[in-house]
């Protein structure tokens, strides 16, 4: 069984008096521990279907299937539900909560999902040590560059053990050695714990890290 799959699903969007269609009829299955890499245009339609398939919206007919469930079915709680259990998100802009210490932002998924805190303390040290943050822990956001920025979210996206890791430009804002060692990290968890990796990016040196590339242009699917 895929891992992840839509069926015939398009999104539309209603700006004004104007219908602005974003995806157009996209089927895709993606199994289990594979590297997926969706690569297109700014305008294509691929952030869209990467939040499509994350439950952070649903799309306007056709079907996103998660694990065997349909989730336009759900409600709010049991999408927020596979949202926290299921996937990890790294977007290009960290989202870190700038108040909060790098091992705050990375506990903060693990204090949602009720993980005790001496639990939740422990994992998230041990993921900072992961991608190379152990020392660092205690520091804010604006005191790390923003490749260290960018390894505190991969560890808070890792918090809770997702088995589907959705990846927005996650290179997006770094140099190119920095964005190595962050695809390193990612293409790691991809390998060595199966995770399943679909990524999205204007990028094409990004596409050898995958087992495949999807191109996408307004809104369909041109080439697998």
């Amino acid at each position: 069984m895929s891992i992840v799959e839509l069926v015939n699903v398009h999104k539309v969007y209603r700006i004004g008096e104007h219908d602005v269609h974003a995806l157009r009829g996209i089927n895709l299955r993606v199994e289990k521990g594979e590297f997926v890499a969706i690569m297109g245009p700014s305008g294509s339609g691929k952030s869209t279907l990467l939040y499509l398939i994350g439950c952070l919206d649903k799309p306007t007919s056709g079907a996103v299937i998660i694990n065997g469930v349909e989730t336009s079915k759900l409600s709010d709680k049991e999408l927020t539900e596979i949202r926290r259990n299921t996937i990890g998100f790294i977007f290009q802009h960290y989202y870190l909560i700038p108040t909060l210490t790098a091992l705050e932002n990375v506990e903060l998924p693990m204090v949602f999902k009720g993980v005790p805190r001496e639990e939740r303390r422990k994992r998230a040290l041990n993921l900072l040590e992961m991608v190379g943050l152990r020392g660092k822990e205690n520091r804010k956001p604006n005191e790390l560059s923003g490749g260290e920025q960018q390894r505190v979210a991969i560890a808070r996206a890792l918090a809770n053990d997702p088995t589907i890791l959705l990846c927005d430009e996650p290179t997006g804002n770094l140099d190119t050695k920095t964005g190595k060692q962050v695809m390193d990290i990612i293409k790691g968890q991809n390998v060595e714990r199966e995770v399943t990796v679909i990524l999205v990016t204007h990028d094409p040196s990004l596409s050898s890290y995958a087992d495949r590339v999807i191109k996408i242009k307004d809104g369909r699917i041109e080439q697998f």
